[in-house]
């Protein structure tokens, strides 16, 4: 072949072989393996439960209220003439300090017509006495019985009935005279005053309001769950009234500034309905000495104040507590399998708070429960659980998973 025919089909040729190479490595491309991407693993901090015991806390809230609240109301009328540096508002009493003083003159002169009376009618009864003893001797002295008019029994009975009417004014003239001083039935403390010095007062007004301050009551109220859970001083019909009912320990805290404050105290009676609109019972927690100088500066318990109150239940045996936060909506909670993997469990929840889930059934000792609260969670998904602190060890689908 001629040198410039070469020229032309050379690169002819070329060209159709390299086509034919690029054809061949197309057809023969090896295909690329398909492989799924792996699953996002979680973090999560969880607990291994084992059985326990668990003292439950009933939490209820309630007002102070006095033991006995009583309203001051003279038995006699007339102008106070004196009152007690304590009858003023919030001053304090003890049981007999008289706090009040009306005029007495009035009284005074109705107690001395009173005995003046007395007297009359003693005397007259005497004289009728005598009378009668001087006509029996006459009558005597006839060897006769002289008759019921002539002994003048009539005039003696008469007699008799004056001096005991007599004997009953000066009685009732000698209470209204003391009625005059105004005492206090216990030791309590004033909680509003409505007469002063210089005022009249009438029977039937008021002088003020008192309440005793030997102890304070708050009306608690509590479910019917809550009340499988604490002993309560139930009283029955057939009780014996001499022994004294159990009494529950209660401990009473309320909240004044940036301190709170406790007082002991003891639940001591039970109401005797349950309110039909909250369907609640209603217990009665006492503090006694409430006006006591405390520690630490503690004020007293005041009427009319808010506080909240620990009683103390009954201990559950054998149960699981967890967080609360461990607990899912439908009373479940999520477990972490030997695999690492989380799973759904059903419970029975006997006692919950905002901190505490106590459970009886669903779980047996060993279980790993997790804590973090996970928006969603499927069951069967992959995690890495912080158990009690300690960090897990990193298994080989974690470690491909962050490669």
């Amino acid at each position: 072949m001629s040198r410039s025919k070469l020229k032309f089909v050379l690169p002819a040729i070329l060209l159709i072989a390299a086509i034919a190479v690029g054809r061949a490595m197309i057809v023969n491309k090896p295909e690329a393996s398909r492989q799924r991407p792996p699953s996002p693993v979680l973090n999560v901090d969880a607990t291994r439960v084992e059985r326990s015991s668990f003292e439950v806390t009933v939490m209820a809230e309630g007002t102070v209220q006095p033991r006995t609240e009583s309203t001051l109301i003279p038995e006699v009328s007339g102008r106070v003439i004196e009152i007690s540096a304590n009858f003023r508002e919030g001053g304090f009493f003890e049981q007999g300090d008289v706090l009040l003083r009306i005029e007495p003159r009035d009284y005074e002169l109705a107690l001395a017509t009173a005995k003046a009376q007395v007297a009359e009618a003693s005397a007259a009864l005497e004289q009728e006495l005598a009378l009668a003893e001087v006509v029996k001797n006459d009558w005597k002295q006839l060897g006769k019985t002289a008759p019921d008019l002539g002994l003048r029994k009539p005039q003696i009975a008469a007699a008799e009935a004056a001096l005991l009417s007599a004997r009953s004014q000066l009685e009732r003239a000698t209470v209204d005279l003391q009625r005059t001083v105004i005492r206090a039935p216990y030791a309590g403390r004033v909680l509003e005053q409505s007469a002063d010095v210089g005022q009249f007062v009438s029977v039937g007004s008021t002088l003020a309001r008192i309440y005793a301050i030997d102890f304070v009551e708050i009306r608690l109220p509590l479910s019917t769950r809550e009340l499988e859970l604490v002993d309560l001083p139930e009283r029955f019909r057939d009780d014996d009234v001499a022994t004294p009912p159990i009494e529950t320990p209660v401990l009473i805290e309320a909240d004044i500034g940036r301190k709170t404050h406790r007082w002991e105290g003891r639940i001591v009676r039970v109401g005797g309905a349950i309110d039909t609109q909250s369907r609640q019972l209603f217990v009665v927690a006492q503090v006694d000495d409430p006006y006591a100088r405390g520690p630490e500066g503690r004020p007293p318990l005041r009427i009319g104040q808010f506080v909240g109150a620990r009683i103390q239940g009954r201990p559950l045996a054998d149960v699981f507590v967890l967080p609360r936060e461990a607990l899912r909506e439908g009373g479940e909670v999520l477990i972490v399998d030997k695999e690492s993997r989380l799973q759904r469990r059903p419970v029975t929840v006997v006692w919950s708070d905002g901190e505490t889930a106590v459970i009886s059934d669903g779980l047996a000792d060993g279980d790993v429960v997790t804590l973090t609260s996970l928006s969603v969670a499927a069951s069967g998904s992959e995690v890495l659980a912080t158990i009690d602190g300690v960090a897990p060890l990193r298994n080989a689908a974690a470690d491909a998973a962050t490669q």
